[in-house]
This record gives structure tokens, C-alpha cells and sequence, in this order.
């Protein structure tokens, strides 16, 4: 009796402490999910671009600066979303290796420390490179505004 309670105990254990990738991995969805339509509406502002240009016949300088800008915020966030992707990928095997390590009976922190901070990593560059595009943003938006403004000389 004594040995199927240390047994669940240990499973219990074992599920409470894959809990914690799960979180994680929870926030990388949601992370991946702002990425994802963040690249949409950068898409959308290059069809605009384009448009804009085709019904005027001609693409002006500042049209090619935009477009220049948009594509450097794209690849940025193209460099976000595969650190999360990588991040969400660290995790999941670092569940995984939790629950084989458990049913093999072998000690796994090695690899559970590689991958679960693999995935801290990557997540923190996916942070980095998310505040990177979002400072180009607003240095776009005011760009744009500046040129906007009344009296600005266009």
C-alpha cells in the first residue's frame, strides 16, 4: 500500500512540475499570436503602398522608403516569431524529456535545464526583437506624422 502511494505521489508530482512549461508555453501562443497579426498589418500597409502607387502610375522616393521600413519590420518579426517558435519547441521537449525521464527512472536535469532555458532564451530575444519592431513602428508613425503635419514643406 505504502509503494502505490509513494507512486502517485511521485506522478502527482511529476504532472505539477510539467505544469510550469505549460504556463510558458501558454505566453509564447499568445506571443506568436501578436507576432502573427502585427505581420499582418505590416502586409496590409505594403498592399496600401502599392495600391496607392499603381492608381498614381508612379512610385514616389518616400513610397520606396516606406516599403523599405515595412520590410525591415517584417524581417525583424520574422526573426521574433522563429525565436518563439524555437522557444515553443524548447519547451514542449523539455515536458517531454520531464515525463520520459520519469518513466525511465533516470535523472534528466541536464537536458531539462538545456531546454527549458533554451526556451527562456529564445523567448527573451523574441521579447527583444518585439521591442525592436515596435520601436521602428513609432519611429515610422512619427515620421509619417511629421510629414503630415501642416506646414511641414510637401
Amino acid at each position: 500500500m505504502l509503494e502505490s502511494a509513494a507512486a502517485l505521489d511521485t506522478v502527482a508530482h511529476i504532472i505539477q512540475v510539467a505544469l510550469t512549461p505549460i504556463f510558458l508555453l501558454s505566453g509564447i501562443a499568445t506571443l506568436l499570436n501578436v507576432f502573427s497579426v502585427r505581420l499582418g498589418r505590416v502586409s496590409d500597409h505594403v498592399d496600401d503602398l502599392v495600391a496607392a502607387s499603381a492608381r498614381a502610375g508612379a512610385t514616389s522616393a518616400a513610397v520606396y522608403l516606406q516599403l523599405a521600413i515595412l520590410r525591415r519590420r517584417s524581417l525583424v518579426l520574422d526573426a521574433a516569431a522563429v525565436a518563439s517558435a524555437l522557444a515553443g519547441i524548447a519547451t514542449c521537449a523539455a515536458t517531454l524529456t520531464l515525463f520520459v525521464g520519469a518513466l525511465r527512472d533516470r535523472t534528466t536535469e541536464t537536458a531539462l535545464f538545456l531546454l527549458f532555458g533554451g526556451a527562456v532564451v529564445f523567448t527573451t530575444i523574441s521579447l527583444a526583437l518585439f521591442v525592436i519592431e515596435m520601436l521602428m513602428a513609432g519611429r515610422g508613425l512619427r515620421a509619417q506624422s511629421r510629414s503630415r503635419a501642416p506646414g511641414a514643406g510637401a
